[in-house]
């Protein structure tokens, strides 16, 4: 048990028999009375989001999940697979797990895995990545004076708002948290 005082962006816990993830967390004081603290939450098994707001002192159950390195294969239609780099062993991830993250996958990466009671639910993408720029719009001379941006798409399909020098051939680097433009390699 663990008081939710120590709840944080990506703590997972189990409240109502359910497993969430805090996706936000805030804390208000008011003047009197006890602190009460809300969090926004999705359940890892459903994939829904919902707020959950608990008094000063309440209590969760903390939960402890396992951490694997695997290493991504393929998407079969219905699942993701993947081969944990150590036993050889194949796992099916589900879509809902990755959800919008997908385009963040590329052939053989590796990326740590998070199971609870032999179910993946979670995973960790690297901090940054490096894609190639397939598809950029043009630049049209003029739109400089308000650091202007264009999108593009990436060899995965992923969109990205990148300054205007970005052009197709291009190799860059994003944020994989915010799935911003960081630099031009």
């Amino acid at each position: 048990m663990i008081d939710v005082n120590q709840l944080r962006r990506g703590v997972t816990f189990v409240f109502d028999g359910a497993l969430l993830k805090v996706t936000e967390y805030t804390h208000t004081k008011p003047g009197r009375g006890k602190a009460t603290i809300r969090v926004k939450v999705r359940d890892m098994r459903t994939g829904t989001n919902k707020e959950i707001t608990f008094n000063s002192g309440d209590r969760v159950d903390d939960v402890r999940l396992d951490k694997s390195t695997f290493q991504y294969l393929y998407n079969d239609g219905t699942f993701h697979v993947f081969m944990d780099t150590a036993t050889y062993e194949q796992k099916n991830v589900a879509h809902s797990v990755l959800e919008d993250d997908v385009k963040f996958l590329r052939d053989n990466m590796e990326l740590e895995l998070l199971s609870y009671e032999g179910e993946v639910i979670d995973y960790e993408l690297p901090k940054t990545m490096e894609f190639d720029v397939v598809e950029a719009e043009n630049a049209v001379a003029g739109d400089t004076a308000t650091g202007a941006t264009k999108e593009i798409i990436t060899d995965t399909g992923l969109r990205v708002k990148t300054p205007l020098f970005v052009q197709v051939g291009d190799r860059i680097r994003v944020n994989t948290e915010t799935g911003e433009y960081l630099t031009r390699l």
